[in-house]
């Protein structure tokens, strides 16, 4: 018979070498995607890079700025982040705190499924029915546009953050609760002052998942968001961030050319850019946190 110490060690061993895979494998991917895309700076300047006002790739000589690309990606992200993350945790915060059982057993499952469309066809409808009704109602050149990448990301994000933050807010211990309500609190009360700040990291988490995958989104932005690199004046005018160039154009950029080392430095700001995000989120969640556990 094996004892049970050998076998715990054999599991600690299995997940050691699971996590090292995982590790290896992101390692590999950061190498590929320097080793692909810092040879553009050997020929095109880091400054006149990132602050360039024109992308025409194609040209001759090219003319690779991609500023126009990475303001396309900050607005998007902005402006669904705005939208998503109050309907988000507020969503949480109602089937965690106020729902029925019987509501929360239904709406739920619901969340999970959103969350688990597939982006094309939230990109086709972008296209058939929101781009129409915003031509239409506001009239506008085009409906493919920023406002209209924005909505549909937000959509995409409200189920991921909504779902994870409810997760976070139904692991508080009722302890706390029944504390809080003990010594006088109302229920909003106790939501507010107990409740939401207990389960802070994990709505941050939710917050930083969901905006994550508006920051990587490549098929939404690619069908709605119009498609010009250009800066936006308006949140109705197209746009063209730095996953949708990537997709559209690497097949069409000649392997090892300017264009395409161009197309993998653009990975690399779009690395560097959601590292960053992350890491600013992470901060503060942790900040927050802190804060939330000194109080009570």
């Amino acid at each position: 018979m094996i004892s049970s110490q050998l076998k715990e060690k054999w599991v600690a061993n299995i997940l050691a070498i699971i996590a090292a895979t995982s590790f290896l494998a992101l390692g590999g991917i950061m190498l590929f995607l320097f080793h692909e895309g810092l040879p553009i700076f050997s020929v095109y300047s880091f400054w006149d890079f990132i602050s360039g006002m024109y992308w025409y790739p194609t040209e001759e000589p090219p003319t690779l700025g991609i500023l126009p690309l990475l303001a396309g990606s900050l607005s998007v992200t902005i402006i669904a982040s705005i939208i998503a993350i109050p309907l988000g945790v507020l969503t949480a915060i109602y089937l965690a705190e106020l729902a029925k059982p019987n509501v929360r057993r239904i709406i739920k499952p619901i969340l999970e499924l959103l969350a688990a469309l597939p982006s094309v066809v939230i990109g086709f409808f972008g296209m058939v029915i929101v781009a129409p009704y915003l031509q239409n109602t506001f009239g506008i050149a085009t409906g493919l546009n920023l406002f209209n990448a924005s909505l549909m990301l937000a959509f995409m994000s409200v189920p991921t953050i909504a779902s994870i933050a409810e997760d976070a807010l139904y692991a508080v211990p009722n302890s706390l609760r029944e504390a809080s309500l003990a010594l006088g609190a109302t229920h909003l009360e106790s939501i507010s002052k107990v409740i939401v700040p207990s389960a802070l990291s994990g709505i941050g988490t939710a917050c930083i998942l969901g905006m994550s995958r508006t920051i990587g989104e490549t098929m939404v932005v690619l069908m709605v968001a119009g498609g010009a690199p250009i800066l936006p004046t308006s949140i109705f005018d197209p746009v063209r961030p730095m996953p949708s160039s990537i997709a559209a154009e690497m097949a069409e950029a000649p392997f090892r050319g300017e264009h395409y080392y161009a197309l993998f430095a653009i990975g690399i700001m779009l690395f560097l850019f959601t590292f960053a995000f992350n890491l600013l989120a992470y901060h503060i969640t942790e900040k927050h946190k802190q804060n939330g556990s000194s109080d009570l």
